[in-house]
């Protein structure tokens, strides 16, 4: 069991029969009120979100969760292939919606942790940081970096991402596959 003060975003909870992720946590404590936790929560099962919130009175149990190595095949049509490297036979595919948008960093060969409750897979997670190539950048002007602004270029997975503007196409960049965010320029053109 767990109390409801030690929700913590990236935790997995067992509540009224169902698998949740946090996604946000925020402890209230208001006058002449109960402290209450107020949650944004994940259902790994249906991957819908819901906000929700806890009372010292609720019953948490925390989720046992195996994490097993499984390599990124590829896409067709909205649905992610995996298998599990040394067991080629061993396939499972998510769509784009269950991937809450991680699939757009995903590239052939990559290695990803799938996340096992009891029999079923229910989560894949990518690499929190990936290299990936700009294949599309709009051409820099002279004087465009003098406010330190952002363009919006394409990688080669497909994704779009607000980077610098001296990062130009040809580059491979880092990319924070959590916020979706460019962290670094790994290597110039």
């Amino acid at each position: 069991m767990i109390s409801y003060n030690e929700l913590k975003p990236g935790m997995f909870f067992t509540y009224d029969g169902a698998l949740y992720e946090v996604l946000e946590a925020n402890f209230l404590r208001m006058q002449q009120r109960k402290p209450v936790m107020k949650t944004k929560l994940r259902d790994m099962v249906t991957g819908k979100v819901k906000e929700q919130s806890f009372q010292m009175s609720d019953n948490l149990e925390e989720a046992e969760l195996d994490r097993i190595k499984y390599r990124f095949l590829y896409e067709n049509r909205g649905q992610y292939w995996f298998d599990e490297p040394g067991n080629p036979k061993n396939r499972i595919s998510f769509t784009a919606e269950q991937l809450s948008g991680k699939g757009q960093f995903l590239k052939s060969n990559m290695e990803v942790t799938a996340m096992k409750w009891g029999e079923k897979i229910i989560s894949i997670v990518p690499p929190i940081k990936v290299d990936l190539k700009i294949v599309e950048a709009p051409p820099n002007f002279k004087g465009d970096t003098a406010t330190g602004g952002t363009k919006i270029v394409i990688l080669e997975t497909g994704a779009k991402v607000n980077v610098p503007m001296f990062v130009n196409e040809g580059d491979t960049v880092r990319v924070n596959t959590e916020l979706g965010q460019y962290v670094e320029r790994v290597d110039k053109a």
